[in-house]
């Protein structure tokens, strides 16, 4: 696929692109762009707008689609209902209506580790959740924070908002670059609560609905949003069904509730997934409870989803959509897959390498991958915690160092497991 932006996008390019990255992607066809130092330690007030006052407040519920008067040039305004449903599935269908998914992780769904995931089965990825507000006003957030290269399609841009201009404004800069972008609206965590969106914005659904018709009605690409659960089920529905009517062009449902944050104590709710796949007709996902390949196929059949994410168990093994499992999933029908988490962290340094990323992030991956090894091998974890900086010399030697001291914890496959998904959802 040809990344040099559309003319209209050509200013976007000054922007995100550093000069120096610029005259490096002119002789590189990958076109990735590159990370080249931490962002700021506050980055938790920086997340939280220093306005959100006046976002308590509830807006006035925008126009719909339907109602609003705009330009047949307008790439998707003019469209009706069912057209917008048509056009939803077009768009997923050209992109091969992916399955196995890399969901959005704040600082480890980065480029590195979406391009190790696909290596190892996942056929589209999400990118971490951008602040909008950020995303417009500093360079320095964008170069560090959004990153791609042409393999990295289908790939979801995931922001964070409050405020449909400034979203608007930041979707535009990576619209020449994703497939959709998405908005989060399931973030449950306390800086979420201070900044006031992701899954606290579900108080205020006037708000949401302006900010997907914002998306809708202005971008060349579709409309995306992450949502979670309401405790009643009806709300849900409703909740889905305006999404859709906005403009949302494909819906992920992760199936816990916001005040249900800890994924090992709270299953999610199938159930109530597959009401919100059965009443809407644009793509829906699933998001929660996948552990191996056996929760992908039973996700798949009983939600009627048409693809499925996951989130912490790839973190700890990003080869989950290839048919491994970890150790603590064998069952009498696995057996060794001649893989295990070492020989990933060799990959994804390998991809960090080539695609470089904040040192934070590539820490926190070590401790994921590494971190039964390390329980095992204490000592080797404390040398890790020791280092203030980082190299990649030094990793790859704890690697061999792990090794050394005999440690292998394998990856496992079941017979069952090299079956691919198929378009039905059952195993081939």
């Amino acid at each position: 696929m040809n990344f040099k932006p559309k003319p209209l996008f050509h200013l976007y390019l000054k922007t995100i692109y550093s000069p120096l990255s610029i005259s490096k992607h002119i002789m590189d066809p990958t076109l990735t762009r590159t990370i080249h130092s931490d962002p700021p330690q506050d980055r938790d007030d920086l997340l939280c707008s220093d306005n959100n006052d006046r976002h308590q407040q509830e807006v006035q519920e925008s126009s719909s689609p339907e109602t609003t008067l705009v330009s047949l040039e307008s790439p998707n305004g003019y469209l009706s209902g069912e057209a917008r449903v048509e056009r939803a599935w077009a768009h997923w269908s050209k992109l091969g209506r992916p399955k196995f998914i890399v969901a959005p992780m704040v600082d480890n769904s980065e480029l590195p580790f979406r391009m190790l995931c696909r290596k190892y089965g996942a056929e589209a990825a999400y990118t971490p959740m951008l602040h909008s507000r950020i995303f417009t006003e500093t360079e320095k957030y964008r170069s560090e924070e959004f990153t791609t290269c042409k393999e990295d399609r289908p790939l979801f841009v995931q922001f964070c908002a409050n405020d449909p201009d400034i979203l608007l404004d930041a979707a535009r800069r990576v619209e020449p670059y994703c497939d959709y972008v998405d908005i989060n609206l399931g973030c449950p965590q306390r800086i979420a609560r201070r900044g006031y969106y992701g899954a606290f914005l579900m108080d205020n659904l006037p708000l949401v609905k302006s900010l997907v018709e914002k998306l809708a009605l202005n971008l060349n690409v579709p409309v995306s949003c992450k949502i979670r659960v309401f405790p009643n089920l009806q709300d849900t529905i409703n909740y889905a069904k305006m999404l859709e009517d906005a403009g949302c062009s494909l819906l992920a449902v992760h199936g816990r509730t916001r005040d249900e944050k800890d994924g090992k104590k709270y299953r999610a709710d199938w159930s109530a997934i597959k009401a919100v796949k059965n009443a809407l007709r644009i793509p829906v996902l699933a998001n929660g409870n996948i552990r191996h390949m056996d929760d992908v196929q039973s996700c798949l059949e009983q939600t009627g989803c048409d693809g499925v994410l996951s989130a912490e168990t790839l973190l700890e093994n990003p080869a989950l959509f290839a048919g491994f499992r970890a150790a603590e999933w064998v069952e009498e029908s696995t057996k060794d897959g001649n893989l295990d988490q070492a020989d990933l962290l060799v990959d994804y340094l390998k991809f960090c390498e080539k695609y470089p990323v904040p040192w934070r992030m590539i820490r926190s991956h070590v401790h994921k991958m590494l971190g039964d090894w390390f329980r095992i091998q204490p000592s080797v974890r404390e040398d890790l915690n020791a280092q203030n900086r980082l190299t990649f010399e030094f990793l790859y030697s704890l690697v061999d160092r792990l090794r050394e001291l005999g440690v292998r914890i394998p990856l496992y496959k079941k017979d069952t497991d090299e079956a691919k998904i198929s378009a039905d959802g059952l195993a081939s």
